[in-house]
């Protein structure tokens, strides 16, 4: 695969960009990947690696770039508290559009011709849910979204197959949350929910919490839906 930072046009003006990560054989769709609370680091890069080695055209857009652009923390205290501060900053109607402007860049890569999906991780699992309620992408995935639970009235605007993933042991989502989204969207199409023994930032070998048997398996459930849908 071949990374490089590009830019992103927006409707306002320049300044924000993405991560692009180019598969040695295209299969001609592309995955959005959509970053944590700590911006478009190392461990998003090498998400958007192991796309692109399945044949997507990867994409991650630098969500905060209107608070500070290219931010990239790790998961210290510190950094966590910066990020979450970050993430409070968003507003969320400015982000779908920005979340839009993301999708038309990867669409015009040359190497791109099919269908565009989205995996988005913590702060990216909620917009993964909403970019497809927002009939943005042809299938999402989300990994320990937080405050899904409580966006579940845009549940009637999901047109497209949704995989959620969630921990049992993730104290940020409680079960209780986790059933309450499982009851909603039980009834608006091709919707998969999974829970898994472990915490928040399972899938992050860089996080303490990082549980590679749930990892591997998340990702393999979240491979076949895209198989399934983009190629």
């Amino acid at each position: 695969m071949t990374g490089s930072t590009v830019p992103i046009k927006t409707e306002t003006g320049s300044g924000f960009t993405g991560y692009l990560s180019m598969p040695q054989k295209p299969n001609g769709s592309g995955i959005l990947v959509i970053q944590e609370i700590f911006g478009v680091n190392s461990h998003i890069r090498d998400v958007a690696d192991l796309y692109a080695a399945a044949g997507y055209v990867a994409f991650a857009p630098d969500v905060f770039w209107r608070q500070q652009p290219h931010v990239e923390l790790n998961y210290t205290a510190d950094d966590i508290q910066r990020g979450v501060a970050l993430a409070h900053q968003l507003d969320a109607s400015q982000v779908m559009t920005d979340m839009k402007s993301a999708a038309t860049t990867l669409r015009g890569v040359p190497q791109f011709s099919k269908k565009l999906g989205v995996v988005g991780y913590c702060l990216g699992g909620k917009l993964a849910y909403d970019m497809a309620t927002h009939d943005l992408v042809d299938v999402a995935v989300g990994y320990y979204g937080g405050t899904i639970d409580k966006n579940l009235d845009q549940a009637k605007n999901l047109h497209c197959p949704l995989m959620l993933h969630f921990g049992e042991k993730d104290t940020h989502i409680p079960m209780s949350s986790v059933e309450k989204i499982i009851e909603a969207l039980a009834a608006v199409g091709h919707v998969e929910i999974y829970v898994y023994d472990a915490d928040h930032g399972f899938n992050c070998d860089q996080r303490p919490s990082y549980d590679r048997k749930s990892a591997m398996l998340a990702f393999a459930r979240s491979m076949i839906l895209f198989n399934q849908c983009l190629c």
